[in-house]
């Protein structure tokens, strides 16, 4: 703890360089609120001061009893980072009409800096993540049966404008046994290895209709007498998904949902399906899930035009209801029941029980995020064009570049979200409004953060500062937020702290040049050779070796692999030996190509 205080006190001192601040006594109350409420202040107590200044620019100005748990000066300003905020607000509260864009970037930038250091939460914070997992889809159960018929056909007629034509080209394939399914590289909930989902033999009587087991866990007929090894469940009989908590933040875990592996193979055939024949859409340019690019420049076109909200979901995947999406895949029968049939129907919640899901799919089926997309996007374009009277024959071009949907990162006309939002509403969302911004010049959206058409995006410390070389992932981590601190925040004395502690757990760290991909020290001084084979520079630098645990495949299994490939890029020649997350990881130092790529 002693060492995050240490460097909150230089991360200040640049602050206040680029801002013309002295920060000598926002560093006192640092290190006072520190020592006495632990480092929860860095985590917590600082990340909900940043997301208080976020209201006040969004509203225009500082409201009363806003920034509680701070001592406040005239117009309601709290003395800490006063120099700050003295640069973005006048002296009655009131956002100025040119607001110092440093001086927004350096309360945005340390107020988050640790607010996503990656911690597993106190067990009260985890049953109560658990519990709202189970309560919300309580809640999406009952309202789903309140959403009227009517205006679940108007959306349905909507939807299939949008996506019917490539929902009918995945219809057929389901239909005709086109399908190929594949393992997905996360973990299933009967916690099996990598290369041990080749070999597993449960099937559930729901699946069987669609994809043959026969045709789906072996090679070939040739292995038809394999099949009395198969288990097939009775729907009574499945496994539920395993709700597990995963570091995420000191504030509350991320809750994800983990598969069985025989519902995530078929869930990433269907993907891989849907994919394809989405991209061949005009509408793709609204949705498409590959790339989070054209979110973050549209947001940064939002905070300098503001013609343009960015919207923020809470519980997004968990708040679709499995009735919507039903109504939905309405008019393509075999894609419909081929979705529902490797959608896990039960949750094993802990401390809870097994719960029947009324959401369609919680973070970590294969499926949710596409069709979470696909629904927003229909929701949008739905309350566009039937009250905004959007020209239907040229919607998604006419739109393009003023609508985008990334899973829960939105993005629309500022004229038109109130009206969106009581949409997205009607149908069982809820919209974050402490994380959806159109009134300031403040915008945020895919992990860019904007303000009048400048970048303001917080450097976040994800892990904990190393105390010893053995711990190669937070050395790396480090090393990284060392890098981005020099490069994009051309901090000084932040950068030298680093650099002291980073060198006193690692001596051999070397420099390179700046956006090498090699363990390194980014700077403009290193070592070049030439490398007398090649004849092309070279430049010394560490990388981090990552060793595979033990994971051997044989027989069908083996065979299934190969067959279930995708893609000209060869196996490792260990594959049958060795798969997996890696187990171990070292440093090990060597010459790299100076230039990359």
């Amino acid at each position: 703890m002693k060492s995050l205080i240490a460097f909150s006190q230089q991360v200040l001192e640049d602050f206040g360089d680029q801002c013309g601040v002295s920060t000598t006594r926002d560093f006192e109350e640092v290190s006072r609120r520190v020592e006495h409420e632990g480092e929860s202040f860095l985590t917590i107590t600082l990340a909900a001061f940043g997301k208080q200044f976020l209201a006040s620019l969004e509203a225009g100005r500082v409201e009363p009893n806003t920034f509680m748990g701070f001592s406040h000066g005239r117009a309601g300003l709290p003395r800490f980072l006063g120099g700050f905020l003295a640069q973005v607000f006048d002296e009655y509260g009131v956002v100025r009409s040119n607001p110092s864009i440093e001086a927004i970037r350096a309360i945005h930038g340390f107020t988050a800096m640790f607010a996503k250091k990656k911690e597993l939460c106190s067990p009260e914070r985890i049953s109560a993540a658990m519990h709202g997992f189970a309560a919300t889809d309580a809640e999406v159960g009952a309202f789903a049966e309140t959403i009227p018929t009517e205006r679940l056909e108007a959306l349905q007629r909507v939807f299939n404008m949008l996506f019917g034509r490539a929902l009918d080209v995945v219809d057929r394939k389901v239909f005709n046994g086109e399908i190929l399914p594949k393992h997905g590289p996360g973990a299933t909930a009967e916690k099996l290895s990598s290369n041990g989902k080749y070999l597993h033999e449960v099937w559930t009587e729901r699946l069987e209709f669609y994809f043959p087991a026969g045709e789906n866990l072996f090679p070939n007929w040739g292995w038809y007498n394999q099949l009395q090894r198969v288990n097939f469940c009775k729907p009574s009989d499945e496994s539920p998904v395993r709700v597990v908590a995963v570091p995420k933040t000191a504030v509350t875990p991320r809750i994800i949902a983990i598969e069985p592996a025989h519902m995530q193979y078929v869930q990433q055939g269907i993907l891989e399906a849907l994919t394809s024949a989405l991209q061949m859409l005009p509408v793709w340019d609204v949705m498409g899930n590959l790339d989070q690019t054209p979110n973050q420049r549209l947001a940064l076109e939002g905070s300098l035009s503001g013609d343009l909200a960015t919207l923020d979901l809470s519980e997004a995947s968990d708040r679709v209801s499995l009735r919507v999406v039903e109504k939905m895949l309405g008019h393509y029968p075999s894609l419909r029941e081929a979705v529902l049939a490797c959608r896990s129907q039960t949750a094993d919640v802990l401390g809870i029980g097994i719960i029947p899901l009324s959401k369609f799919a919680s973070m970590g089926s294969a499926l949710c995020f596409p069709i979470e997309s696909m629904v927003f996007t229909a929701i949008i374009f739905e309350r566009l064009l039937n009250e905004f009277h959007i020209d239907p024959a040229a919607w998604a071009s006419s739109l393009e570049g003023r609508v985008r949907v990334y899973g829960d990162d939105i993005i629309v006309p500022v004229d038109y979200v109130e009206s969106i939002i009581d949409s997205l509403e009607a149908f069982g969302l809820k919209v974050n409004r402490r994380k959806s911004f159109w009134k300031s010049n403040f915008r945020e959206s895919c992990g860019l953060d904007a303000y009048a058409g400048h970048r303001i995006t917080p450097i976040r410390l994800r892990s904990a500062f190393p105390t010893d070389r053995r711990q190669a992932t937070e050395l790396a981590k480090t090393i990284s937020f060392r890098n981005q601190l020099y490069a994009e925040m051309r901090f000084e004395k932040a950068v030298k702290h680093l650099d002291q502690m980073i060198k006193a757990v690692f001596p051999q760290v070397r420099n390179v040049p700046v956006g090498h991909s090699g363990l390194g020290l980014w700077a403009d001084d290193y070592v070049v050779r030439q490398c007398v084979r090649l004849h092309k520079p070279l430049v010394r630098a560490h990388v981090l070796e990552h060793t595979l645990p033990e994971d051997y495949l044989e027989e069908h299994g083996a065979l299934m692999k190969w067959f279930l490939k995708r893609g000209d890029k060869p196996f490792d020649k260990n594959h049958l030996s060795r798969a997996g997350r890696p187990q171990t990881v070292r440093i090990k130092s060597g010459w790299l190509p100076l230039l990359e790529g």
